[in-house]
């Protein structure tokens, strides 16, 4: 007999008939009452033991994490708190778990301790129901681009280009650490390496992503992505996953148009699909918040949160105009902010965007056309000369979740930008050929997808939403 998952079992209509499930023991009470989950859904599945007929030495292996295969009748429950329940009539322990051993137990556990038992914490409600989110999350960007008519593409993971210019790479190399072949100056002889040339883990996919939008017309990208920047922070991974798309014949205003509805639909997708585990970290959440100062408590409940961001249009703000809101706002005048803001051209930092987002607007904003030198080199410059046709997305409690921008078209403005920053002509010579043949005006953004899944579980720290962390001193698993 072929084992239901228990959120079938759950879900179903139809009682007393024989079922068999197979599952995870999360508690066990009164040598009678099995809590079994299988991970399909949050809520488990109470099976009842009749223990005055099952052998002892079979009671005892009844442990929490323990593997067990359950047989038995689906009845009407008794007791509150769930519908059906499962009458046992056979139980077979697939896999044992010493208690004294087990560092899963039926208690609070700190989200430290589950970070060193990543392996683990899955078997906890918080971190099943994140995960099933993320699942989630991850197959509505899928369902939004396909429907979209935008094509799939795969970028190289490993690439020559650095496409940030900020040079915080992972460098893949085959040379031994040992004797490392030395050119006449003393410098490393990559040709002597596998591909013959200095190589990198990427940092984005988006200029090969251009290349296929330029034929293509409409293309996304997601994928793994890596960044060797030092940052111990709750928004920071070295390695994550990014969603790129790249449109041809789009201007900085359809990007931002895309951007949004991209991610209204994927919020209402996955909250439509994952109420049970969204209503479980709402109230996670509150319980958390319980213990915080009023001031540090978010003003919405998670799946307000989220309503809110799906129902209402994005705030559109120039660069400019933030910083004119900045400089003569409460927290720089009292020189609350960590980084004062004084004059045009300053890098914001979280705690503005924070600010605009949270405290000024109150809504998510949009920001566009910031200063050229702040930005990368492939976007637009104005018709000022001095800002680009960038727009960064900034949400609640995150900061910037979107950094996009309108591309630089023009072969000779190209040229120039790549000149003034010291860039090498000949490493981007298939990027500039784009500019070459048949160059027109295209757009794209990338949007970090663990700060996506940060803002819709609700969670605080980065290291929360993804299997297994990779951060500055942290490879364990």
């Amino acid at each position: 007999m072929k084992h239901t998952k228990v959120k079938d079992l759950l879900n179903g209509t139809k009682t007393l008939h024989e079922v068999k499930a197979k599952g995870w023991v999360r508690t066990f009470r009164n040598n009678q009452f099995i809590a079994l989950n299988d991970g399909s859904t949050i809520n488990n599945i109470q099976c009842v033991v009749d223990f005055e007929n099952t052998p002892d030495e079979i009671l005892k292996r009844i442990t929490t994490g323990a593997a067990v295969s359950i047989t038995g009748t689906l009845v009407e429950s008794q007791g509150a708190g769930q519908s059906v329940e499962i009458q046992v009539t056979k139980l077979e322990i697939l896999g044992d778990s010493d208690p004294e051993k087990y560092p899963m137990q039926p208690k609070k556990h700190s989200l430290e301790f589950l970070r060193e038992n990543a392996h683990l914490r899955i078997r906890t409600n918080a971190f099943g129901a994140i995960m099933r989110v993320r699942s989630t999350l991850s197959f509505a960007v899928h369902q939004y681009f396909q429907e979209k008519g935008f094509f799939y593409v795969n970028t190289p993971i490993i690439t020559g280009s650095d496409a940030e210019g900020a040079g915080e790479m992972f460098r893949v190399t085959a040379l031994p650490f040992d004797g490392t072949p030395r050119t006449e100056d003393g410098k490393v002889n990559f040709k002597e390496d596998f591909f013959g040339k200095e190589t990198n883990l990427t940092v984005s996919g988006q200029l090969e992503g251009e290349t296929y939008a330029m034929a293509l017309g409409q293309i996304y990208t997601f994928g793994p992505t890596f960044r060797a920047e030092n940052s111990n922070t709750s928004r920071h991974l070295a390695e994550f996953w990014m969603i790129e798309p790249e449109v041809a014949f789009n201007n900085l205003a359809d990007n931002m148009d895309l951007a949004e509805d991209f991610i209204k639909y994927v919020i209402k997708y996955t909250v439509d699909k994952c109420g049970d585990d969204l209503k479980f970290l709402e109230q996670r959440l509150l319980d958390e918040e319980k213990s915080k100062p009023q001031a540090e408590r978010s003003e919405m409940a998670l799946l307000e949160k989220l309503s809110f961001v799906m129902d209402n249009n994005f705030k559109r703000v120039s660069y400019t105009e933030a910083i004119d809101i900045l400089k003569s706002s409460k927290p720089n005048k009292n020189k609350k902010f960590n980084y004062i803001i004084d004059e045009w051209g300053a890098d914001l930092q979280s705690e503005h965007e924070r600010y605009l987002v949270e405290k000024h607007f109150k809504c998510p904003v949009i920001l566009f056309d910031y200063p050229a030198k702040i930005k990368a080199f492939y976007m637009r410059l104005n018709e000022d000369g001095k800002t680009v046709r960038a727009m960064d997305i900034l949400f609640p409690g995150i900061g910037e979740i979107v950094g996009g921008s309108q591309r630089e078209e023009r072969l000779d403005v190209l040229l120039q930008k790549i000149a003034d920053l010291g860039i090498d002509e000949k490493e981007l010579w298939w990027y500039l050929d784009t500019r070459r043949f048949g160059t027109a005006v295209h757009s794209g953004f990338g949007l970090g997808f663990e700060r996506l899944v940060l803002f819709v579980t609700g969670m605080s720290n980065i290291r929360d939403v993804i299997p297994f962390p990779r951060t500055p001193q942290n490879a364990e698993f």
